[in-house]
C-alpha cells in the first residue's frame, strides 16, 4: 500500500473495551503502535479499572498516539463494545472500524491485510473482514491455529453460529456506518461480534474470511468466552446448544435482529421470520422449516447438534 498517500488511506477507528487489563495491556498497545498501517485512532471504553490500566492508556496517549478514553457502562465487555459503537456513531467520520481486545497481540500487518481485502469490495456494499488467530497460553507460548472454517459465511450460518471473532473484525466504511446506526436500536445482544456478523450478513454484505492469522489470541483464566479450539471446547458449545443456553441466546438474537430487519435483504428477512416461527412451531413444522431454511453450522457434528436442538425444541 506504499502507492497511496496518508490522505488516500481509509481512517480506522479501533474500539477497545478494558477492565483491569494491566497485566497484558502494554503488549497489546505496543502491537497497535507497531502496525504497518498508520492511519488509525484508538477509542477505549473502560469499565472502572483499578489496576493501572488507565495509567497505561494515559502513557500511550502521551507517546503521540490518537487516543480517547470514555467511561464504560460497567456491565461486561459486550455492553462496553456496544456503548463504544454508540459513542463512535456520535462522531462518525466515514472510516473503517476495527475491534480490539485488551490482552491480545496484533501481528504488524493486521490492519493492512484487512484494508487490502476490504478495498476490493464496491464502496456501496457493507463488508466485514475476519481472520484466523494464533491461539496461545497466557505467556504467548504453545501457539496453535484457531479453527479453520470450511463452509461459506452467510446469514444462514450467522443466525445459528458466530464464526467472526471480534478481535479480528474490521469493517469497511459502508459496513461501519450500517453497524454504527443499528447499534442505536439493537438493545441487548448476546455478544457484539455475533450481532455484527448477523447484521452485515443479513444486509447482504460481503463477508471476507482470511485463512491466515492476524494476531496472538491470549488464553487465560479471565477470558470471557475463549477460543473454539480442541474437542473439549467444541463439546462445550454443543452442550450449550442442548441445555437451553442457545435457546435463550436465540431469543435475544431474534429480538435484536427484528429491530434491524428493514436493513436486511428480502431473502434474509424471510429467513429471520422462518427462524422465529421455527422456534415456537410444533415438531413436524420445526423439522420442515430447518430443512427449508437450510440453516447450518460449520461442522457436521455441530450441525447435527443443531438439528437435535430443533427436534427437542432447544432452539
Amino acid at each position: 500500500m506504499t502507492d497511496q498517500t496518508d490522505e488516500q488511506k481509509a481512517w480506522i477507528v479501533i474500539l477497545m473495551a478494558t477492565y483491569d487489563g494491566a497485566p497484558h495491556l502494554a503488549e497489546q498497545l505496543n502491537s497497535i503502535a507497531a502496525q504497518t498501517y498508520e492511519n488509525w485512532s484508538l477509542l477505549v471504553g473502560d469499565d472502572g479499572s483499578n489496576d493501572g490500566t488507565l495509567d497505561l492508556l494515559e502513557a500511550f496517549g502521551k507517546r503521540g498516539h490518537k487516543l480517547s478514553v470514555i467511561k464504560g457502562p460497567g456491565e461486561g465487555s459486550t455492553a462496553n463494545f456496544m456503548a463504544l459503537l454508540q459513542a463512535a456513531a456520535e462522531q462518525e467520520k466515514g472510516g473503517c472500524i476495527a475491534f480490539c481486545d485488551q490482552d491480545d497481540v496484533w501481528l504488524p500487518d493486521k490492519l493492512e491485510r484487512a484494508v487490502e481485502r476490504l478495498r476490493a469490495v464496491a464502496q456501496d456494499v457493507p463488508a466485514l473482514y475476519c481472520s484466523r488467530s494464533w491461539v496461545t497460553d497466557a505467556e504467548l507460548g504453545n501457539c496453535k491455529l484457531s479453527v479453520a472454517w470450511s463452509r461459506p459465511l452467510g446469514f444462514r450460518n450467522a443466525i445459528v453460529q458466530n464464526v467472526a471473532a471480534g478481535n479480528t473484525i474490521v469493517l469497511n466504511p459502508t459496513g461501519s456506518h450500517l453497524v454504527l446506526q443499528e447499534s442505536k436500536v439493537a438493545g441487548v445482544v448476546v455478544v457484539h461480534d455475533w450481532w455484527i456478523y448477523q447484521i452485515i450478513s443479513g444486509a447482504g454484505g460481503r463477508l471476507i474470511y482470511d485463512d491466515l492469522p492476524t494476531l496472538l489470541y491470549r488464553q487465560h483464566g479471565r477470558n470471557v468466552i475463549g477460543a473454539n479450539t480442541g474437542l473439549r471446547a467444541r463439546l462445550k458449545r454443543i452442550r450449550m446448544l442442548l441445555d437451553g443456553t442457545f435457546c435463550r441466546w436465540s431469543q435475544i438474537n431474534v429480538e435484536a435482529l427484528n429491530r434491524s430487519k428493514s436493513r436486511f435483504t428480502p431473502e434474509n428477512q424471510m429467513i429471520l421470520d422462518g427462524f422465529a416461527l421455527m422456534r415456537r412451531a410444533g415438531i413436524l413444522r420445526r423439522l420442515r422449516l430447518i430443512w427449508q431454511l437450510r440453516l447450518y453450522r460449520q461442522t457436521w457434528l455441530s450441525t447435527a447438534a443443531l438439528w437435535l436442538a430443533v427436534l427437542i425444541k432447544r432452539i
